[in-house]
């Protein structure tokens, strides 16, 4: 078990909202005691064992991959935590938060992931069905199968965030009942196309250069969907990946891990949804989470939906809570994956204990921790 594994196992039972601040220092204690070495070497990433593994059917009846993780000491949990994954990635991008979690006795959590429609393991998407509106109407399938009692927690990563906001637009009242909480890390309300990386520092990490052909050319590529081009004909290397996807330092062994995700999902599937994201504008529909415990993960050095979509999320949105990770890239969840989890679980307690905000002293405490991260 890691350091940081056996702090949330034990803070977790005795603790309060001050649990992930106490894991975000170990975890920052531990990084600098082993610069220069890979501290996941040994991590069995993807390879967790769900409790349960069921079929969700969707609301035209394509099946979505669902997998269930209750409390790792058999208590009855206190909450529902549904992860949301990104574009081109699958349940498992959530490894650390899923493992790490498990752990936690306050509040104990039960956890629910799943795959998009054309992603991982669940069922294929057609032109008509790419839609933002559609993967938001399948978390609601989703929800009403596997949480129907509150309360619910919400993380949704770049794409998964995005159909958070289709469904707070659609669904505004799940967000005043079922649903206490939502983190949103790496994502954007709109104008997915106004900021991100350049054609011209793609081009310098492609081998062949960039004719795509049939899918429409890079040109036309809207900046999040970056996160599937080395799967689409192989043309992105190894560095380019590390490059686009990460910040200053990430592991190898998650480097590699995110290149296997990434080989999953068929890249004909995965275009369909290109039309939907560049057209993604859920700017009004913020106000849809206006009754839930709302916070923002995002670095400051994310290439594909750079840092300022959160800070436009956060002023739309008053109260919510913004985290800034210094110097990280587009998957924070992966990169920065302790940080990350720390900040979840206070959002997890705030849901079940609204009196275990956290107050002037840990917050404190995390501006001290934030001057620390790499």
């Amino acid at each position: 078990m890691t350091p940081s594994r056996r702090l949330l196992g034990i803070a977790g039972g005795v603790g309060a909202a001050a649990t992930g601040v106490a894991a975000a220092a170990l975890t920052i204690a531990t990084r600098h005691r082993r610069k220069g070495e890979d501290p996941h070497r040994d991590e069995p990433l993807g390879q967790l064992e769900a409790d349960r593994v069921s079929t969700v059917a969707a609301d035209d009846g394509i099946p979505l991959h669902v997998e269930e993780v209750d409390p790792a000491d058999g208590g009855e949990p206190d909450v529902t935590l549904i992860g949301v994954h990104g574009f081109a990635l699958s349940l498992p991008s959530w490894h650390f938060q899923r493992r790490d979690i498990a752990e936690l006795r306050l509040p104990r959590v039960r956890q629910v992931y799943y795959d998009h429609r054309g992603h991982g393991r669940s069922g294929p998407v057609t032109a008509e069905t790419a839609t933002m509106e559609q993967l938001a109407a399948d978390l609601h399938s989703v929800i009403r199968a596997m949480a129907p009692r509150p309360p619910v927690v919400l993380m949704g990563h770049s794409v998964g965030g995005m159909a958070i906001m289709a469904l707070a637009e659609e669904e505004p009242e799940l967000f005043a009942d079922r649903i206490r909480g939502v983190s949103l890390m790496a994502t954007a309300a709109g104008d997915v196309s106004s900021a991100g990386l350049p054609r011209a520092v793609l081009s310098r990490y492609s081998p062949v250069g960039w004719g795509v052909g049939g899918i429409g050319g890079l040109a036309d590529w809207q900046p999040e969907l970056v996160e599937f081009a080395r799967a689409a004909s192989g043309q992105l290397t190894r560095r380019a990946v590390r490059r686009l996807a990460f910040g200053r330092d990430v592991s190898p062994t998650v480097l590699d891990f995110l290149l296997d995700l990434l080989d999953v999902s068929p890249v004909n599937e995965l275009v369909k949804f290109i039309g939907s994201v560049g057209s993604h504008d859920r700017y009004a529909a913020l106000a849809g989470l206006r009754h839930a415990e709302v916070q923002v993960i995002a670095g400051d050095a994310d290439l594909m939906l750079p840092f300022s979509h959160s800070e436009r999320i956060v002023s739309e949105l008053p109260g919510t809570e913004l985290i800034r990770l210094a110097g990280a890239g587009h998957v924070p969840q992966l990169e920065h994956p302790d940080v990350v989890t720390s900040y979840l679980i206070d959002l997890l307690q705030r849901c079940c204990h609204p009196e275990g905000r956290t107050g002037p002293k840990e917050d404190t405490v995390r501006e001290l921790f934030r001057r620390w991260l790499p």
